[in-house]
């Protein structure tokens, strides 16, 4: 089996340790989720596994949620809603499979790119289908014509061949649904809207009772999306704008989640009907409320996460429980803040807080090596080519990514004015790529501050009384923890240490052309105020146990779904093939479950080393 090596900072029992690690897991931040399964290769402290999941358990949301004020949504919002506007919506096309990504991925990010010491559809999808067949698929998904449903004919009879059509028009028309159908000898795939076109009526044909909450809260049950990609899916089988639904945080594509959602003067009725309609998808929980959500409201998430296929002793799990459950992780930000291409989203953040609009639109849309789309290798090459935004367009399947914002942003406002054509990108994952860079400084800077200092605090560093950063005086350091210690995230309202890790945040922002002391950006949006973050974290709710099973592909515990479909837990073996450790503990926000994972296992945890071990595993 290949392995990967690197050098990494490790918590070992108090003291700071430097350890070879192997490759690892990346394990997305979420809210009641599950990853899916990874291969993974023997860590330094002998654990090794072949398979990764995760699910949050909390218990459901009640009926009514303390939410507070915020949110922009209004109700004039629901005026466009029939609109094909492609605003509000996520970072990056939606993701497909390619055979060669453990080659693409040669070039994407490790862990120590970003301060750290998949598979999906294949390409068959986008071109499976003619354009008259996916416009007349668009047109019946948006009841823009008399079509109950739209058959398609299966050319080449095969099963693969219809596997493709079916997952095609999942994949691309989210709600609609499939079946095959013999007509006169012939194979024909059908498309159809399970629910009905009375059930998901335009929503401006029904009064909304004064008396009722303007938003209709709920739960989301979801696979293999990531929280914008399913407001997208949601939104547009709705027929209605995304930026209508609000959330505490996002959770990520590569899990099985469950988070609350709130949305503007969408009934109950109508939401509820989506689960006939949506596969991987399921809705409850439902209640009226007066407010949306925001960001930031979310108080926490839980996990559950089993590594199968351990070769690690009892002894060795025991050891790296223990030291998780009582000193903890380091803090970073895992490698999902920083994108999976050979462009990470802190180049473009630093290019915006640097005024750099040319660099901005470049960084975004040039060609890249790395783990790329099909059809956006050839939107990249058009516009590298052409330096026509509306050419390169043209060459989007789908438009609502963030390069597709882009061109239409540069195709209405011009190639002089890319501020404004960069504006069209909503406001949240504009801001994505500033927090990107800073996240991407504070985890160098951390990393410098245990290596000179270690895993203990000293004069100079900081601690929060309240909200408020204090230095820890020479006469005061006993009274504090290294899990009292918070790191800034560079801004123009923060303080840093009074040690010599001031004078390396001052280079590593001068080495970027930027002044630490002058944060505010011309564009309010984009200036940092900075915050705190703690550098270590110990988990709650920390417990574990070992199984043995026989069988490697059978689930290893039930998801929520599971549970409230009644099923049957899986049984374990007193003996078994293999092993597996199961472990549950709980993290506040903005923490990573990838970097708790990190230090269990010690392995680099960046999807370019998994990727590459998933592959040797599979041969």
């Amino acid at each position: 089996m290949e392995m990967t090596e690197m050098t990494g900072v490790s918590l070992k029992r108090g003291a700071l340790v430097v350890e070879d690690n192997d490759s690892g897991v990346p394990v997305e931040e979420t809210k009641k989720q599950k990853l899916s399964e990874c291969s993974l290769t023997k860590g330094q402290d002998g654990l090794q596994n072949d398979f990764l999941s995760i699910s949050e358990d909390v218990p459901r949301p009640p009926d009514t949620v303390s939410t507070g004020k915020g949110g922009k949504n209004s109700e004039a919002q629901l005026e466009d809603e029939e609109e094909e506007e492609e605003d509000g919506l996520s970072e990056e096309c939606e993701e497909e499979e390619s055979e060669s990504f453990a080659d693409m991925m040669k070039h994407g990010l490790t862990e120590a790119d970003v301060g750290i010491t998949k598979f999906d559809p294949s390409e068959d999808i986008f071109t499976v289908l003619t354009a008259e067949e996916k416009q007349r698929l668009e047109e019946l998904q948006l009841f823009k014509n008399k079509e109950t449903s739209v058959a398609i004919e299966v050319i080449e009879d095969t099963k693969e061949k219809r596997t493709i059509i079916h997952q095609a028009i999942k994949s691309l028309f989210p709600g609609l649904e499939t079946k095959t159908e013999d007509r006169e000898g012939k194979k024909y795939i059908v498309a159809y809207h399970a629910a009905g076109k009375k059930a998901l009526a335009n929503p401006r044909k029904h009064s909304w009772p004064k008396s009722r909450g303007s938003y209709c809260h709920f739960v989301l049950y979801k696979e293999n999306k990531d929280t914008m990609d399913a407001i997208n899916v949601l939104s547009k089988y709705l027929r209605v704008k995304p930026n209508i639904f609000s959330y505490m945080g996002t959770k990520d594509k590569r899990a099985i989640t469950v988070q609350e959602i709130a949305v503007l003067k969408i009934t109950a009725q109508r939401l509820a009907h989506l689960n006939k309609c949506l596969m991987n998808f399921k809705l409850g929980n439902f209640s009226y409320q007066k407010n949306p959500l925001k960001l930031g409201e979310l108080q926490g998430n839980h996990f559950t996460v089993v590594l199968r296929n351990i070769t690690g002793t009892d002894d060795q799990v025991q050891q790296a429980m223990n030291s998780l459950k009582e000193i903890g992780f380091i803090n970073y930000y895992g490698m999902q803040r920083f994108g999976t291409t050979a462009v990470p989203t802190y180049q473009v953040g630093r290019a915006i807080l640097q005024n750099s609009w040319t660099e901005v639109m470049d960084l975004i849309l040039k060609p890249r090596s790395g783990a790329e789309k099909g059809y956006l290798v050839k939107c990249r090459e058009e516009w590298a080519k052409t330096k026509d935004p509306t050419a390169a367009l043209r060459k989007l399947p789908v438009k609502r990514c963030v390069e597709g914002q882009l061109l239409r942003g540069l195709s209405k406002y011009g190639m002089k004015n890319i501020v404004s054509a960069f504006g069209i990108i909503p406001r949240n994952n504009r801001l994505m790529y500033i927090h990107s860079y800073q996240s991407y400084v504070w985890n160098n800077m951390v990393s410098k501050r245990i290596e000179d200092y270690g895993l203990k605090p000293v004069p100079g560093d900081l601690v929060l009384k309240g909200a408020t950063a204090t230095y820890i005086e020479e006469d005061d350091v006993n009274n504090y923890s290294i899990h009292d210690v918070v790191m800034p995230l560079p801004g123009f309202d923060v303080i840093y240490p009074k040690h010599k890790i001031q004078e390396a945040y001052r280079e590593m922002l001068t080495a970027d052309n930027l002044d630490i002391d002058n944060m505010r950006h011309k564009i309010r949006d984009y200036s940092l105020s900075g915050a705190y973050r703690k550098i270590i974290i110990r988990p709650q709710n920390v417990s574990w146990e070992v199984v043995a099973y026989d069988d490697p592909k059978i689930p290893l515990f039930n998801t929520d779904v599971d549970n409230l479909e009644g099923k049957t837990p899986p049984v374990f073996a007193s003996e078994g093939k293999y092993r597996a450790l199961k472990m549950d503990f709980s993290l506040p926000p903005s923490t990573y479950a990838t970097m708790a994972i990190r230090e269990v296992l010690k392995m680099d945890t960046s999807i370019k080393n998994q990727t590459q071990l998933n592959t040797t595993w599979l041969r």
